[in-house]
């Protein structure tokens, strides 16, 4: 469910496949012509470009825009660019793109009004500055970055103006869950450890900041709906009423630490780490607890709608082209997801008749939520099937995908305090998170649509190729709908892999992409249109088979992260339109490989951006991004 890359430190926080040919009825992009490509001797950059390396030793990917000297412009947009990337850099708590994830940081970021301000004011003086550039004189790969800048800073005011950082929490996420996070499977080395001591004396500090700020919210009735917060409490009480530093998330890097760092300053730092924690953290917890219990909670907002916030209708409109990056109205995208649903409907009929149930569908949904047969009996039995699903992967993967990437993930449980409020589960570069609360709603035929989404070829698998390809000068992020659709496409590819081995686990992929197509409708629905909470979750039984759990988990999702869903189903689409076309232009020339690869090189664009590129790709003669490996 996420694989953001933005270039971001001031941002806030899941038919055939050749079917999907365009949004179609939805008034959305429609389906591209069919176009010749380029004769041979027309050659792309990919075909002249001597082979490179980045510093870490993998081939840079090279692009499909034809190579040219920089334009005045464009040197006045690197240098605008380079002058944001150094400013972010510089605030509290930043750091450099390479270094996250891999180097504990000593400090978080400040949160107070104050600095809020200062970065709305720097962000609308990036795009006055953006916005004076002549983009007619620049090159193809100029403008590209124009573009995705542009969406960039957009992106940005558009967070600070509407003060998103006054609602720090969703049904998913808060802001004490992703520092709770940090650190769970231990740091590589001393400094990471003594970085880690410093930051957790922040953490009172950061803490303070956000409960100003999620007070200010409360005043002005902006808010996470009242119904999608019950229980959170629970995610901080734990920390509130520990006893000692071991019943804390944040011990959990001290109990394994590297054999590099000799035993003596080991036990020093523990000691030290005991003593923070549990003289400045766990008292942190206690006002947060209070807050949250006595004023925050209590107060929150009884509408579920987007638009019943301040200017709610301008904050949706803005959602929206956050998550999708797309010009779409609420209409346009609930129009869409329900004739998606509908075709989706017609192939899992014919998959229940390929199982040879008797029955009508409803019985078919109660059969496949309640059989004791497609469901764990223990947690190394989940685990075991997405441990064997990867393996699978592996063994087929060189069929698909030309550029391997170097790193490698493992599968880790997602921690026991926060797995009521997570999905089934999710990825990353740093590893795939299941979820292993209630083996009665993880059931087993959903795993491998689940592990493709999650792990690879979607998340773990694009995040590591992203960040083994940093783009050199930075341009690239493109929200979430890149992410998210590019992974819910490896559900659909799992079909031509051969990963879905009896009618069940196909079904179970087709209900998972119901359930994306679903999201277009209850997402607008309830934000837009006037749909209650329970009018969406029965939406979900009648065209899911998800789980009553997740049903209740997911409908909360949307309703208190605002047009986030929309991101996976229309990515999708715009990906296998983009299939599609390329398949039709480049006839017996197509490679599915070099198609793949030329995706995930882009390190995630916005999709009108994905467009351009995709097709400059095609024009170019369809030839990977890593030409020595397609020889």
């Amino acid at each position: 469910m996420r694989v953001v890359r933005a270039l971001v430190v001031v941002s806030t926080v899941v038919v055939s496949i050749l079917s999907a040919t365009g949004l179609a009825a939805a008034q959305a992009p429609a389906t591209k012509p069919a176009t010749t490509a380029k004769p041979a001797g027309a050659k792309p950059a990919a075909t002249t470009a001597s082979p490179a390396t980045t510093d870490e030793g993998s081939p840079v990917a090279v692009s499909p825009f034809a190579t040219a000297p920089p334009s005045k412009a464009g040197l006045e947009l690197k240098a605008i660019h380079q002058g944001d990337t150094k400013w972010r850099e510089s605030q509290r708590g930043a750091q450099p793109l390479r270094q996250i994830g891999r180097i504990q940081p000593s400090m978080l970021r400040s949160v107070d009004p104050a600095t809020q301000q200062k970065t709305l004011e720097h962000f609308q003086s990036v795009k006055e500055q953006v916005d004076k550039l002549d983009q007619s004189a620049m090159t193809e790969s100029e403008r590209i970055n124009l573009q995705i800048y542009r969406y960039q800073i957009e992106t940005q005011i558009d967070s600070q103006k509407f003060k998103e950082w006054e609602k720090p929490v969703n049904s998913l996420e808060t802001f004490w869950s992703g520092v709770q996070g940090t650190g769970q499977r231990g740091f590589r080395t001393e400094q990471d450890y003594l970085n880690y001591l410093t930051w957790l004396t922040d953490i009172p500090r950061f803490y303070d900041e956000n409960i100003a700020n999620m007070r200010a919210g409360l005043a002005r009735g902006f808010t996470p709906p009242k119904i999608t917060l019950t229980g959170r409490d629970q995610t901080i009480a734990p920390i509130a009423n520990a006893k000692s530093a071991d019943e804390t998330p944040f011990w959990r890097p001290f109990t394994k630490m590297p054999s590099t760092i000799n035993t003596a300053e080991q036990a020093r730092l523990r000691a030290e780490g005991k003593k923070i924690i549990e003289a400045q953290v766990i008292p942190a917890y206690k006002p947060l607890l209070a807050f949250w219990n006595n004023e925050y909670y209590p107060h929150t907002q009884t509408s579920i709608a987007a638009e019943s916030l301040p200017d709610g209708k301008a904050y949706y409109k803005a959602q929206i082209k956050r998550y999708t990056t797309l010009d779409m109205t609420p209409e346009e995208i609930h129009a869409f997801g329900l004739a998606e649903v509908a075709k989706i409907h017609q192939e899992m009929l014919d998959t229940m008749a390929e199982a040879k149930f008797e029955g009508d569908f409803p019985a078919f949904l109660k059969f496949m939520r309640t059989d004791p047969q497609f469901y764990p009996r223990t947690e190394d039995e989940l685990l075991g099937k997405v441990s064997y699903m990867m393996k699978e992967f592996d063994e087929k993967a060189d069929r698909y995908f030309g550029y391997m990437p170097r790193g490698r993930f493992g599968i880790h449980p997602i921690p026991i305090e926060m797995a009521p409020y997570q999905p089934a589960g999710f990825g990353g570069p740093g590893g795939f998170m299941i979820n292993l609360y209630d083996l009665p709603s993880r059931p087993l035929y959903g795993m491998p649509a689940l592990t493709l989404h999650e792990a690879a070829p979607g998340h773990s698998w694009a995040g590591l190729i992203a960040r083994e390809h940093l783009d050199p000068d930075g341009f690239r992020g493109g929200g979430s709908a890149f992410g998210e659709g590019w992974a819910l496409y490896c559900e659909r590819l799992g079909t031509e892999m051969d990963m879905y081995h009896t009618p069940y686990e196909k079904f179970g992929m087709l209900s998972f992409q119901s359930w994306r197509a679903s999201r277009l409708v209850v997402d607008t629905g309830m934000h837009a249109m006037g749909w209650t909470r329970e009018q969406a979750q029965q939406y979900l039984r009648d065209n899911t088979v998800l789980s009553e759990h997740d049903i209740e988990e997911e409908v909360d999702r949307y309703i208190s992260w605002p047009g986030q869903a929309l991101s996976y189903y229309l990515g999708m689409t715009e990906i296998m339109k983009e299939r599609k076309h390329a398949q039709e232009v480049l006839g017996p020339k197509f490679n599915l490989r070099a198609f793949h690869d030329a995706i995930l090189a882009t390190g995630g664009v916005p999709l009108p951006v994905l467009d351009e590129y995709l097709e400059a790709w095609i024009q170019g003669g369809g030839i990977g991004p890593y030409p020595e490996m397609e020889k």
